[in-house]
């Protein structure tokens, strides 16, 4: 277990008391924790705590408006000229035809054909919005009423900053890790994405439910989780961090995921960390061997060609599927259930890795923090950060340092692993940046290993799918290299 004054010593400004009943009002509200972290944050009285439930409620109803009250902001903004600021998240796009930049709010139900950044204003936030086109961020609302050179009334964007309440320094961070054991650091982790570490039976169940972590801190990492429901899958791709895009259900084109074809508005894949298909048996493609295509290309190089555009992404592409426990077989295909899309074993050995979800507990009360965590906002942008290209490749060059395989060995396995094990160095071990500096058994248990076996199930399904061409290609045996002196 965490040692609590250790960890609010070594972390002094980025820990919060996560107490449930609190933590229930932010879910009754749909409020991201990464967001909910931020409010606690600033409403917490001295001893960490809220102890006014009370007005902790008003001040969520104040700061994060609702689609039934947004008549009250779309009057305020109509006969005073502005809204107060409020938290939301925005969708910005450029419209060719009027050659104007647009946005939307569509937990409000704003859309783009009823708004208008003007050019004073983008010039003012375009370097908090344009890499990710939008986001969460204090918004406030003005209102252009319709005659002269404006043919049609719309609402304005007055203000836009993206939040950020930390100093986020890397390397505060990684000293702050050396005072943990790996055992603890892993209930450090768990805390901060909210979960009691108490509340697991062992160590290979709090490490796969961490596994969940690795596309929001490397780069274009490609994964498959199918497992039972209940288990969390949506909650952590969704809700742990800003950065990160989770579809569900509803059709999805190739303009939405890639970018259209004027090359005007990116696509999910330039603009995110990750791109996860939740309950991908029932996400619909406008065009599947569009999209099938689509995805190969780019889950390849990170890149893709739409129209003349060429398009240049980071984000991982996550698949989660719910199946039965009894279908958890990696001797089968356990695919069998998922669109046709991904039928095709060209596109299946391009995902790098499965998580196993059966081996992650169905969510139950004990499993939920209760106390001082690191704060899941913060977490978020040091995992943000660490995929910088300058930190993957110091992580990258420990790994390649320690992992040893035969010349023949697949490529796309030997990329996969490296990548994995990059992956969990980065989670697990973010002050190693050498390779002497990590236990050797340690890297092996933590990383390695399970990198391996991510990758071997991919290697098992592949062969069930299309037994002529991998039947009997295994895995090769991925060891780590002899000891440097």
């Amino acid at each position: 277990m965490v040692d609590i004054e250790k960890l609010r010593a070594a972390y002094p400004d980025t820990t919060v008391y996560k107490d449930p009943n609190i933590v229930a009002i932010f879910k009754a509200a749909s409020i991201p924790s990464f967001l909910r972290d931020w409010i606690l944050k600033r409403k917490a009285e001295s001893d960490g705590r809220i102890h006014d439930a009370e007005a902790l409620r008003k001040y969520i109803y104040e700061i994060i408006p609702r689609r039934d009250n947004f008549l009250e902001l779309k009057d305020e903004a109509r006969s005073d000229g502005c809204t107060k600021k409020f938290l939301a998240k925005i969708e910005i796009q450029f419209n060719v035809k009027s050659d104007e930049y647009t946005f939307a709010i569509p937990d409000l139900g704003l859309g783009h054909n009823e708004t208008l950044i003007e050019d004073y204003v983008w010039e003012r936030i375009k370097e908090d919005v344009v890499k990710t086109s939008g986001g969460w961020g204090l918004v406030q609302l003005g209102y252009r009423s319709p005659g002269g050179e404006s043919p049609r009334g719309c609402f304005t964007l007055l203000e836009y900053k993206n939040f950020c309440p930390y100093i986020i320094d890397l390397e505060a961070y990684r000293e702050a890790r050396c005072q943990f054991t790996t055992e603890e650091w892993i209930d450090v982790v768990l805390g901060a994405i909210d979960y009691n570490p108490a509340g697991y039976e062992d160590w290979i169940q709090k490490h796969t439910v961490l596994t969940r972590l690795l596309p929001f801190i490397e780069p274009r990492l490609n994964l498959v989780e199918l497992a039972p429901k209940g288990t969390g899958k949506s909650y952590l791709f969704g809700r742990v961090g800003k950065y990160g895009w989770l579809v569900s259900g509803g059709t999805l084109t190739r303009a939405k995921m890639f970018g259209d074809i004027n090359g005007k508005s990116p696509g999910l894949i330039a603009s995110n960390d990750f791109v996860a298909l939740d309950e991908i048996q029932s996400i619909n493609f406008h065009d599947p061997s569009e999209m099938q295509g689509g995805l190969k290309a780019y889950m390849e190089s990170g890149e893709i060609t739409v129209g003349k555009n060429r398009i240049i992404g980071g984000a991982g592409v996550i698949l989660l599927g719910n199946i039965p426990q009894t279908e958890m077989d990696e001797t089968r295909d356990m695919f069998q259930r998922l669109p046709k899309v991904f039928h095709e074993s060209a596109l299946l050995d391009r995902f790098h890795g499965f998580i196993r979800g059966r081996d992650i507990p169905r969510m139950s009360e004990n499993l939920k923090i209760n106390g001082w965590a690191l704060n899941t906002e913060y977490f978020s942008e040091i995992m943000h950060l660490l995929r910088q290209s300058a930190e993957t490749l110091i992580y990258r060059h420990v790994v390649e340092k320690m992992v040893d395989y035969p010349p023949e060995a697949d490529t796309r396995d030997t990329e996969a692993i490296l990548r994995l094990c990059t992956a969990y160095l980065k989670l697990l071990f973010p002050h190693v940046t050498e390779p002497h500096n990590i236990d050797r058994l340690e890297f092996k248990r933590y990383c390695l290993r399970p990198a391996v076996q991510m990758r071997t199930v991919i290697r098992h399904q592949l062969q069930k799918i299309d037994p002529l061409e991998y039947g009997g290609k295994n895995v090769a045996a991925y060891t780590l290299r002899e000891a440097q002196k």
